[in-house]
């Protein structure tokens, strides 16, 4: 639908809104700490697709009919509780109580009595982690049942009972908490990184006094081993409660029939008598900065961050039109910034290996925003990132965007929007549940796209540059600093102290800056337009529906047209070959080729000017030499296609060389890697690739002292070597393509593509996976001693359908093995990881890994449990019940990816390849297989006895 055809009531709406915006926008950012609460509320809409009530109880809830995917909805709880309401002798307990909530219910008690939540869910395809989760953190808790099946009301119905469950009837019983105790210890354990370390180190500094000090999630491992049963269900009695609660049902549903459902399940939970207030801990102001600097010995690069503190926008007055404008100005005003960021970023020498600028929720508090600047170096440059990130800001406080930032910024916000309005028919379920969480938990609004649409295209055009540059203006503060500075503990390495930083924020008014200046090309993106080719013949209602084409210069071109999405236009484009074609022994080129190949930008364009002379348009191409392929990959939007085109077509003709770019990339390279052994997981890996692939050439990690041997001619003679003749190129188009309108497209840009007709195929490397029984254990120092395990079982297998189902169903049948029995009954992981691949070329290989990590007194006893299971579903295969859930999912998965692009373009990509067609009689062979089919799978690789145990432990003094 046209914007223009909008309704009448709707523009009068708009009107009336953007009476008083412009006085509000500007006093807003010429006074940005005094917020938007001192104006006269307008006030938003709250989208009329969604209904919103309360009920006597005080819990609120969302509901919407929404029809994709067909057939099912998304339930979710959202509490408005979480760690920052523990008392010190509960931390831990609000994330602890969040996995007790999958361990028995009044409904779903999981012990002998009945089904437990996460038994029952997968019985209807609902999984534990893709389908069935929660998350904890500071001030909130999440759970969701997600996909869920909707044309078997009674499953609905279930769900609906979930729900009230977790609300209010959460079982917490004892032997079940102390099962719990060994999981989140590993939990802790597998989570307790360097970095991770800092930040619960530097809360006390960055929040004095404060209860943010101390409300890490995970929480205190001595808590975790030791707390009495009723501190949790104190806990539990205390914060789950309807007033703090928001139920949110978006799919498709019968809204009056679940809206009477929830008010009949949800009225027997009660608010207590004498609630305890909902305290939001407030964050104080500092004169003086807040700085802390830690160091770690596994923290591989230096990491730094700037806060300069503001007030938080007042709930009361985020659903108002000048809430809104302040968005879309932060919004504009980071984008300008960050673009500036990236283009230092590629210099020769760049001050930082990254940078970016931000604004939102200061840290861990939602009480208080932050203008954020962070940034990440090289070990001997944190003073020179300090320096830079803070030079920008002020730079852009001082002298403000340019007019030509900010057009390019603009357009590409409003494209954005469009993007989304085009496609307000075929939103999935999942991203209206986001947006109703979010108004539950924060109050964010939500007016719904049509009306954003036409506000947006209303207000950006309206608001200048002057605007943009006065909200800058107030960012950077001169109070309320905080600084967190995170570095690598290494022996003679010292960082700036808390005085040199202390020094250079008061000094950030006087550095010695100049305007930026803002290069900007008005050239098209090809110089020369290509004389393009012709179709020689085509063919409709080819493979999966496609209309097939052939060029003149040997390209094949397949074209899938659907209606999944009005906005979007995937495609890719693949020959044989690969990197396979080049000698083992320039590994070091090949292992930098797509990373530098594409460094420089197309044709007359580099990387930075690229992106400037794309803006407003949704079209990219990227281009990538695997092992056996060399393929380019796009998308775009339907009025883009044109550029898509453009785009690939300087993909294979025009690749750009730029020795500044190149010396930033090895620059920024070699900063990566100076420290990368400190994290002890570089070891395993290393230890992982040597004995899998006996020490061969092409097993190869990259190290810092041979950045400098980086041949960028050698690589540049590599791309253009596969990317000269594209007559042994297929292309595959799927989404939203008007035909006749891409085909001269087509013809005249893939058709003009270089062709010397050649006919080539990969080479096989080699590169086998060691053959027999092999197992290696070493000691790695660490921070948190920690084992981590990996088996890995090969045999020869053909490459098929059905094999690949078989060995889907292994996978998933493992993970619910693994999880009774190590995650649950032994409390020894946090998680197995089963994760099994079946590969045709260069020759047909069956490969089998599962890993975890533990405690290294436990390695021993896990590691026969992992081998035990196996074994035993060898000799019996999975149950009868793990065959039924794993079907349900995998037909449950199966019939929603029908409707996705992506799959029908790796379907497509899948079939030219391997021949196997991943569609035809998919349900009928699935259904065929039996537990004995995958009984006899497994037995067979594993009498190929081609096993591998990796084990890397902590030595005996850490354990």
């Amino acid at each position: 639908m046209s914007v223009y055809k909008i309704s009448f009531k709707i523009k009068q709406s708009m009107k009336h809104l953007l009476r008083g915006l412009f006085i509000a926008a500007i006093i807003l950012c010429c006074n940005f700490q005094q917020t938007v609460a001192q104006q006269q509320p307008q006030l938003l809409p709250v989208d009329k697709n969604v209904r919103i009530g309360t009920l006597p109880n005080g819990l609120t809830y969302y509901l919407r009919h929404n029809a994709l995917p067909e057939k099912r909805a998304e339930f979710y709880i959202a509490q408005k509780v979480g760690s920052i309401l523990e008392e010190p002798q509960q931390r831990g307990l609000a994330h602890f109580l969040e996995h007790m909530a999958f361990n028995g219910t009044k409904h779903f008690p999981g012990d002998k009595n009945g089904l437990g939540i996460i038994p029952w869910c997968e019985t209807k395809g609902i999984k534990f982690g893709a389908n069935l989760n929660a998350y904890t953190s500071v001030d909130q808790t999440v759970y969701n049942i997600s996909n869920v099946p909707t044309d078997n009301i009674n499953v609905v119905d279930s769900c609906l009972l979930i729900l009230h469950d977790w609300s209010s009837a959460i079982n917490l019983a004892d032997k079940e908490i102390d099962k719990e105790r060994g999981v989140i210890r590993e939990e802790w354990r597998s989570r307790n990184s360097g970095m991770m370390r800092i930040y619960t180190n530097a809360q006390s500094t960055m929040y004095p006094d404060s209860k943010y000090a101390d409300c890490m999630p995970i929480g205190s491992i001595d808590v975790i081993n030791n707390f009495p049963y009723q501190d949790i269900r104190d806990y539990y009695a205390k914060w789950y409660r309807p007033d703090l609660q928001g139920i949110i049902i978006v799919g498709d549903i019968n809204v009056d029939e679940t809206e009477a459902k929830l008010k009949k399940i949800f009225a027997d939970v009660k608010t207590p008598s004498h609630a305890a207030e909902r305290i939001y801990y407030p964050v104080e102001d500092n004169k003086a900065p807040l700085i802390y600097i830690g160091t770690d010995k596994e923290v591989t690069s230096p990491s730094m961050s700037f806060f300069f503190k503001h007030e938080a926008t007042p709930d009361s007055v985020k659903n108002t039109i000048s809430y809104y404008a302040t968005q879309y100005v932060l919004s504009m005003a980071m984008t300008m910034l960050n673009e500036r960021f990236s283009e230092l970023s590629q210099t020769a020498n760049p001050p930082f290996t990254g940078a970016r600028a931000g604004y939102g929720n200061y840290f861990l508090a939602k009480t208080k925003n932050s203008f954020e600047l962070d940034a990440s170096s090289k070990i001997d440059g944190v003073e020179l990132a300090m320096k830079t990130i803070l030079e920008e800001a002020e730079r852009a406080r001082r002298f403000g965007f340019t007019q030509t930032e900010y057009d390019r910024a603009r357009a590409n916000y409003l494209q954005s929007v469009e993007s989304a309005y085009n496609e307000r028919e075929k939103v999935k379920s999942g991203s209206f549940v986001s947006e109703y969480v979010s108004h539950f938990l924060d109050k964010e609004p939500m007016p719904g796209i049509e009306f954003e649409y036409t506000l947006i295209n209303q207000i950006a055009p309206n608001i200048p540059v002057e605007m943009i540059n006065q909200m800058m203006q107030q960012l950077v503060t001169d109070e309320n600093q905080v600084v967190l500075l995170a570095a690598p503990e290494k022996e003679g390495v010292t960082y700036p102290t808390k005085e040199w930083i202390a020094s250079l924020l008061k000094d950030i008014k006087t550095f010695d800056l100049k305007p930026y200046e803002d290069k900007v090309s008005n050239e098209p993106l090809l110089s020369k337009e290509p004389q393009g080719g012709k179709i020689v013949s085509e063919k409709a209602n080819d493979i999966y529906g496609t209309t097939k084409l052939v060029l003149s210069n040997g390209v094949t071109v397949y074209i899938k047209t659907t209606d999944f999405k009005a906005d979007q236009i995937m495609m890719k484009g693949v020959s044989l070959g690969g990197s396979s074609l080049f000698p083992d022994k320039e590994i070091l080129d090949i292992s930098q080729l797509n990373a530098v190949a594409s460094i420089g930008g197309l044709g007359n364009f580099n990387n930075v000017d690229l992106s400037k002379a794309l803006a407003g348009k949704r079209a990219n191409v990227n281009a990538g030499i695997g092992s056996n392929t060399e393929a380019v990959t796009g998308g775009c939007s339907p009025k883009d296609f044109e550029t898509m085109m453009q785009l690939t077509y300087l993909t294979f003709t025009a690749p750009r060389k730029d020795n500044e770019a190149f010396e930033s990339y090895k620059n920024r390279l070699k900063a990566n890697l100076q420290n990368s052994d400190a994290n002890p997981m570089s070891a395993f890996g290393d230890t992982v690739s040597y004995v899998l692939y006996n020490n061969h050439p092409r097993a190869f990690r990259m190290k810092e002292n041979l950045v400098d041997q980086i041949n960028y001619d050698r690589i540049l003679d590599m791309y253009n070597d596969r990317f000269k003749d594209a007559s042994d190129f297929t292309f595959y188009f799927v989404g939203n393509v008007d035909l006749e309108a891409a085909k001269p497209l087509i013809a005249k840009y893939l058709g003009g593509l270089p062709a010397i007709k050649r006919k080539e195929t990969f080479k096989d490397t080699k590169m086998e996976i060691r053959k027999g029984v092999y197992k290696t254990e070493f000691a790695k120092k660490q921070e948190v001693p920690m084992a981590t395990i990996l088996f890995l079982y090969s045999a020869n297998c053909k490459y098929d359908l059905r094999n690949n189902l078989l060995l889907s169903i292994l996978d998933q049948a493992l993970d619910m093995v693994y999880t009774a029995e190590i995650r649950e009954k032994e409390g020894g992981t946090y998680g197995v990881s089963c994760d099994g691949s079946l590969s045709k070329y260069p020759k047909e290989r069956l490969v089998l890994q599962i890993s975890f990590q533990t405690d290294p007194a436990k390695k021993d006893k896990l590691a026969e449990v992992v081998t035990e299971q196996l074994n035993k579903m060898g000799k019996e295969g999975p149950s009868a019940e793990h065959m039924q859930k794993i079907k349900e999912y995998m037909l449950k998965k199966y019939k929603d990816s029908q409707k996705e692009n992506s799959y029908w373009l790796n379907n497509m990509d899948e079939y030219f390849y391997t021949g196997v067609d991943c569609t035809k009689n998919y349900e009928a062979l699935l259904n065929s297989i039996t537990a004995k089919d995958v009984q006899h799978f497994l037995a067979n690789l594993l009498k190929e006895n081609n096993k591998i145990q990796v084990v890397m432990t902590a030595p005996d003094e850490e354990k």
